[in-house]
């Protein structure tokens, strides 16, 4: 066998690994990852406008000054209103005077009593004068600093010339003031609490009604019998009559023309 007959079939084998051989594949190229981006960034990247394309940047508008702030409103009863205004006058102390024994006298919130003794008591390590005070009606004893009683209001009974003024008033004309009537249950209830008995005598004289005006509402028979309880123990004691006997009389004033 020559060279030539041994060399021809290595020849054809390297031509079939050839052609059998796998087409070379190209490596796929990898995927990029996703850039990470903070809760931060990603607020200012969500607030930030979109441009468009082409569009020349701008630095962002100044923001707006904040708006002024209201005032608070202020509630007088649950009813918004302006500024805070005393429903009345404040109430004036009373005149110094001597209390004894046996004396009647008007403490504002209570109405009229009866001085029983005055004491000197020891409370709480301190040596104090007290006024003791009973009020029957209500089966009450208030005990009165007598260094506190002038600027607590507590005085002694109206004069004779001074309840003669007071039932002036109850011949007046009423006097109703045209709001809500929870700002005027407020004004009544102030002045039946400021201990004088002209001012008591004005939410008598508002809120009587004579036969033929309307009917009073709940609210403000409450407040008429209040004020008019409260007036007429004072001219009871200044009369020495008895209480229903003094209602009476006050009535036939208010009837009077």
């Amino acid at each position: 066998m020559t060279d030539k007959q041994k060399t021809a079939p290595e020849k054809k084998t390297v031509k079939i690994a050839i052609e059998t051989a796998p087409a070379e594949t190209k490596p796929k190229p990898a995927k990029a990852k996703p850039e990470t981006v903070d809760a931060t960034d990603a607020a200012k990247l969500a607030a930030k406008p979109k441009r468009a394309e082409g569009e020349a940047s701008a630095e962002p508008a100044p923001a707006p000054p904040p708006a002024p702030v209201a005032p608070p409103v202020v509630m007088h009863g649950g009813i918004p209103a302006g500024p805070m205004r005393p429903l009345s006058p404040p109430r004036a102390p009373a005149k110094a005077e001597n209390f004894v024994a046996g004396d009647h006298v008007v403490y504002p919130t209570h109405g009229v009593g009866k001085v029983e003794r005055i004491a000197v008591e020891e409370i709480a390590g301190h040596t104090l004068e007290l006024i003791c005070i009973t009020f029957d009606e209500n089966r009450m004893t208030l005990r009165v600093p007598t260094n506190k009683a002038r600027t607590a209001g507590l005085r002694k009974l109206a004069s004779k010339k001074q309840f003669d003024d007071v039932l002036a008033v109850l011949k007046g004309r009423a006097r109703i003031k045209r709001t809500m009537w929870s700002r005027r249950a407020q004004e009544y209830e102030a002045k039946i609490n400021s201990g004088d008995p002209a001012a008591i005598a004005e939410v008598v004289r508002d809120l009587h009604r004579n036969a033929g005006q309307p009917d009073q509402s709940f609210s403000e028979r409450q407040i008429y019998e209040s004020a008019l309880d409260r007036l007429a123990a004072e001219y009871a004691a200044l009369e020495q009559l008895e209480k229903p006997a003094a209602i009476e009389k006050l009535i036939a004033h208010l009837k009077s023309e």
